[in-house]
C-alpha cells in the first residue's frame, strides 16, 4: 500500500494524467454537497463538507470540482487528515465575492492548513481583487486583502496547472511548509495592482517552482526570511517587479535565505530582474549561497541590483546600516536589455559587506549600449565577457 501510495504521489507531482492514481480513490464531488456552479450561489459549505470527507478517508482520496463557476467566501482546508493522498482537482472556475470588503481582512481567500500529500490541480481561482487596488490607489482606509491561495505547516504538496486571476493581494504563498511543488501555473494581475505577489514562500524548504508564468503588479516571486532549498526554473515574469530575495532584516532576530538556485529565467519590461533587498536595519539575517543562472532582460529597468538601503518612506531606518549579512551569490549567464543606464547595482551594508560574488558572463546593454554598474561596499570577483565593466 505504502508503494501504491508514493506511486500516486510521484505521478501527481510530474503531472502525468491523474487517472492511473484516481482509479482506487474515493471521489467526493462537490455538487453531491450542495455545490451550486452559477457563479452566484454561495457553495462555501459544499467544499468544506466534500473536504471533510476527503480527508476523513483512510485511504487516498479526491475532492472533484466540475466545469462551471463557484462562489465562495473565506474556505479554510484544515488537517491533519487520515491520508496523505488528497487530489483537490478543479475543472471550474472558483470566484471570490466581488465586493472587496467581504474578505478583504481575511488572511487568505483559500487556505490549505496542516496538510501532508495534498495535490491541488488545474482551476481558475478569481480574487475579483480590482475593487480593492483602486481602494488603495484612492488612499481611502482599505483592508490589507486577503491572499488568494496560502498553504501552511505542511508537506509533500504540489500545485499544477492553477490559474490565479486578480487577487486582492498575494496570489500563492507558502509558509512554515517542506516539499512544495508549484509547476504549470499562470498568475495574472494589472501590472499597477498593489501587493499582489505571484508566488511567496517563506519559512520553508525545499519549495520547487517551475515552468509558470507569472504578470502582476509586484514580485513575480518574493522570497522570505526561513527559505532554504528553493529551486525556482523556467519561468516568465512581466509585468511585474522581478524575483526578489526580501525584503529581510526588518526584525533584529530572523532566520536567513541559504540554497537558492534561480535559473532559466525570462523578465519582460519589470521594474526589476534578479533583485535582493534588505532594510537599512540591525538584523542577524543572512542571505548566501545564491545562484541566478541564464536569465534574459528584455527591457528590464534594474536587471541586477542588491540594495541594503531599504527604507520606505525613511521611517524607523534612517542612518542606519543593514545587519543582514549577503555572501556566495553568483550571477552566470545574463543577458538582455537594460531600461536605465545603470544595469548592474550593488548597494550593500557599510556594516556588513557584500562577499563572495561572482560574475561570470555577463552582457547588458542600454539603448544599444553598454549599460553601466555601480558598487559600494560590494567585494566579488569577475569572469568571462562582462558588460558592464565589473565594479566589484
Amino acid at each position: 500500500m505504502a508503494n501504491a501510495r508514493s506511486t500516486c504521489f510521484l505521478l501527481a507531482s510530474l503531472v502525468i494524467v491523474f487517472t492511473p492514481c484516481l482509479a482506487g480513490a474515493a471521489q467526493y464531488n462537490v455538487l453531491n454537497y450542495g455545490a451550486k456552479p452559477d457563479g452566484r450561489t454561495d457553495s462555501t459549505k459544499a467544499f468544506l463538507a466534500a473536504w471533510t470527507q476527503a480527508c476523513g478517508s483512510s485511504s487516498r482520496s479526491t475532492l472533484y470540482v466540475p466545469p462551471g463557476r463557484y462562489f465562495l467566501l473565506n474556505v479554510q482546508f484544515n488537517g491533519p487528515c487520515k491520508n496523505n493522498a488528497i487530489v483537490v482537482r478543479i475543472d471550474g472556475s472558483l470566484l471570490a465575492p466581488t465586493d472587496y470588503r467581504v474578505i478583504g481582512n481575511a488572511a487568505s481567500w483559500i487556505s490549505f492548513k496542516n496538510v501532508d500529500g495534498v495535490t491541488v490541480s488545474g482551476g481558475i481561482l478569481d480574487g475579483h481583487g480590482s475593487g480593492l487596488w483602486d481602494c488603495k490607489q484612492s488612499g481611502n482606509n482599505c483592508p490589507s486583502g486577503a491572499t488568494t491561495l496560502s498553504v501552511s505547516n505542511s508537506q509533500n504538496i504540489v500545485i499544477s496547472g492553477l490559474h490565479s486571476l486578480n487577487s486582492q493581494m498575494f496570489h500563492i504563498v507558502v509558509n512554515g511548509c517542506h516539499n512544495v511543488r508549484i509547476q504549470g501555473v499562470k498568475i495574472t494581475a494589472s501590472g499597477n495592482s498593489p501587493n499582489t505577489d505571484g508566488i511567496h514562500v517563506q519559512l520553508s524548504s525545499g519549495v520547487t517552482i517551475l515552468n509558470s508564468k507569472i504578470g502582476t503588479g509586484d514580485d513575480c516571486v518574493s522570497v522570505g526570511a526561513g527559505t532554504t532549498n528553493l529551486w525556482i526554473e523556467n519561468v516568465v515574469c512581466g509585468p511585474g517587479h522581478g524575483i526578489s530575495i526580501g525584503s529581510l532584516g526588518k526584525d533584529l532576530v530572523e532566520p536567513g535565505v541559504q540554497n537558492v538556485t534561480v535559473k532559466t529565467v525570462t523578465f519582460i519590461g519589470t521594474q526589476n530582474g534578479l533583485r535582493i533587498k534588505t532594510w537599512g536595519r540591525p538584523s542577524n539575517g543572512f542571505v548566501r549561497n545564491v545562484l541566478f543562472q541564464h536569465a534574459v532582460m528584455t527591457n528590464v529597468q534594474n536587471p541586477i541590483v542588491i540594495d541594503q538601503n531599504y527604507c520606505p518612506d525613511n521611517k524607523n531606518c534612517p542612518g542606519q546600516s543593514s545587519g543582514v549579512k549577503i555572501s556566495g551569490v553568483t550571477y552566470q549567464d545574463i543577458h538582455g536589455t537594460s531600461a536605465t543606464q545603470v544595469a548592474v547595482e550593488f548597494d550593500c551594508s557599510k556594516r556588513s559587506p557584500c562577499t563572495g560574488i561572482k560574475m561570470e558572463n555577463v552582457r547588458l546593454t542600454y539603448m544599444n549600449q553598454p549599460a553601466g554598474a555601480s558598487c559600494n561596499n560590494a567585494d566579488g570577483t569577475a569572469s568571462g565577457f562582462i558588460q558592464p565593466s565589473s565594479c566589484l
